[in-house]
């Protein structure tokens, strides 16, 4: 009787220790199953300037109700969505004023960053308005731009993110080529300015890539999903010069965000 009186507190204890760790472990575990909150940060290509329906109180960050991350938000419901993309925004305008809503229950990160960065808007005008030479020097000024400066920029803002959102899945996608060469453009800039602006884009996506890959993050290249829309297509998903509303100029429209970006941005979250 003695025994088994012993074997039972024996078999009680085990229980109870058994208990506790699991306890512990789910505890433990409890932060990285409850990270399903999603953060879309970046520039105007995520905030989705260029296809309308801007949000009220973004103010002069545009953000569009049909921009890929609200309309991913839309369809995949989580325990919380943030869009703090703003138009304009450089590397160090994510830093400084978009991070805030990272945490440790962010489950995924979408970003576009580099373009305004690289002083493409500068460019393009230069492009629209000063003729062929000085657009090619433009061009290259803003290459030269991404292989000496971005990278550095690059790896801060990738690395704050990882310190802020540690158990995030994150994704940066690129950015569609500008123009179709040879396209059904009456006028306009010269081809040999649209090649330019299209290896530029290039260029910055395979310097974005790079950097993406080196902190372990997924790049999301959307030249492809954009193939046959550019400007200067039959269907161009992209705007040209918008003298209305400039600031739409060399952006996605509204089919652009949903049957551009957002399947890429689907395959990859």
């Amino acid at each position: 009787m003695r025994q088994s009186r012993i074997a039972a507190c024996v078999s009680s204890l085990l229980l109870s220790a058994a208990c506790a760790l699991t306890g512990t472990a789910a505890a433990q575990a409890a932060p990285q199953a409850a990270a399903t909150g999603y953060v879309a940060l970046g520039d105007s290509y995520s905030s989705g300037v260029g296809a309308g329906n801007y949000l009220a109180g973004s103010g002069g960050c545009l953000r569009s109700s049909r921009a890929y991350p609200a309309l991913w938000a839309a369809s995949h419901p989580r325990s919380s969505f943030s869009f703090t993309a703003c138009n304009g925004a450089r590397t160090s305008d994510v830093m400084d004023h978009q991070l805030g809503p990272l945490g440790s229950r962010t489950g995924l990160v979408s970003v576009t960053v580099g373009g305004s960065d690289s002083g493409f808007g500068h460019v393009v005008t230069t492009c629209v308005l000063r003729g062929t030479n000085a657009c090619l020097s433009a061009v290259a000024e803003a290459r030269t731009y991404m292989d000496g400066t971005l990278p550095h920029d690059l790896d801060r803002l990738y690395s704050t993110i990882r310190r802020k959102a540690p158990a995030a899945h994150v994704v940066i996608l690129g950015y569609p080529h500008l123009y179709k060469l040879h396209g059904t453009c009456a006028g306009g800039i010269t081809d040999a300015s649209r090649s330019a602006l299209n290896s530029a884009v290039d260029h910055l996506n395979t310097v974005t890539a790079k950097r993406a890959a080196d902190h372990g993050y997924t790049f999301a290249d959307v030249g492809a999903a954009f193939r046959g829309h550019e400007i200067c297509s039959p269907s161009p998903w992209m705007r040209s010069v918008n003298l209305l509303a400039p600031v739409e100029s060399y952006h996605p429209t509204s089919l652009g965000q949903s049957r551009g970006y957002l399947p890429v941005f689907a395959r990859t979250a």
